[in-house]
């Protein structure tokens, strides 16, 4: 047996001004979620029946007019599963940005180990990483070519060289 929705007066206005105002078919479900219950006497199974939505939801429609006077707030998405808040990780960066400022090369093993140490538990290195790149770090590549280099050498050496080689017999 499902459950009986019980929706005040206000509700009902509301869902019924959504309704002669919608301008999707989405907002149409939302106001509907409510009024087929609420007027036409159906159960929350039937009324996503005839929506083809969820029961989920017809529910999270509800509560989408129910709550229409309050500020909403996205429950979908969002770091669920933490391990510090963002204050808590700019706190353990300030350190390494101090000796990366310096002109210290930084590499990610030493800050991982220290990530460590400091929850107390091990944790994937990839973690690591997204919390570096959370935070705006980025990985600086090296110069491609040696810093003794000749470029006028090099070119010389190109001309001058044999097109093919030989093995040695």
């Amino acid at each position: 047996m499902t459950r009986t929705a019980n929706f005040t007066e206000s509700e009902i206005t509301q869902a019924r001004q959504i309704r002669d105002q919608a301008k999707t078919a989405l907002e149409l479900r939302k106001a509907l979620s409510v009024l087929l219950i609420a007027e036409g006497g159906l159960d929350t199974n039937q009324t996503a029946g005839i929506l083809k939505i969820s029961q989920r939801t017809v529910f999270r429609n509800q509560e989408h007019i129910r709550k229409q006077d309050k500020k909403l707030r996205n429950t979908w998405g969002g770091r669920r599963r933490y391990t510090m808040t963002v204050e808590e990780e700019k706190e353990f960066l300030s350190d390494w940005e101090v000796k990366a400022n310096e002109g210290g090369v930084l590499a990610v093993p030493p800050i991982h180990a220290a990530l460590i140490e400091k929850l107390g538990r091990p944790i994937p290195i990839s973690t690591t990483y997204r919390l570096l790149a959370r935070h705006g770090w980025r990985k600086v590549q090296p110069d491609t070519k040696h810093p003794k280099s000749d470029p006028e050498v090099q070119e010389e050496f190109k001309k001058n060289s044999q097109k093919w080689w030989q093995p040695p017999v």
